[in-house]
């Protein structure tokens, strides 16, 4: 299997993208910034955890994406009280990385249970 087959790095990525093109007229630079960079750490992290050989960086990896999630949540938070993001859109979003924070802790829990067994 490969990363790109794993179906919480091909919704991370999908979020990514359409966080990107929703702020790419966005003037406020550091917030755009730095949500669209939280954005863009999850399905990053997920592929280079993937990619590595052992399964305890394997889950670190995956911890740090689960961390850049909870980071993206508070962020669509804040750009919904500065009102950058509509209630509807927000709420997609939000509902998105909610999934994909308890995709990553199941993965992760599955490698801390591999760890203990071995």
């Amino acid at each position: 299997m490969r990363f790109e087959q794993m179906e919480v790095w091909r919704r991370s990525t999908a979020l990514c993208v359409e966080m990107y093109r929703h702020f790419r007229e966005c003037r406020d630079f550091g917030f755009k910034d730095q949500i669209t960079r939280s954005a863009l750490s999850v399905p990053s992290n997920i592929a280079e955890g993937f990619e590595r050989v052992s399964l305890k960086d394997r889950g670190r990896f995956w911890s740090y994406a689960k961390g850049s999630v909870g980071e993206l949540r508070t962020q669509i938070h804040i750009g919904t009280e500065i009102d950058y993001i509509d209630d509807d859109l927000a709420g997609k979003w939000l509902s998105e990385t909610d999934q994909l924070s308890r995709m990553l802790g199941a993965l992760i829990h599955g490698i801390k249970r591999e760890l203990n067994e071995s």
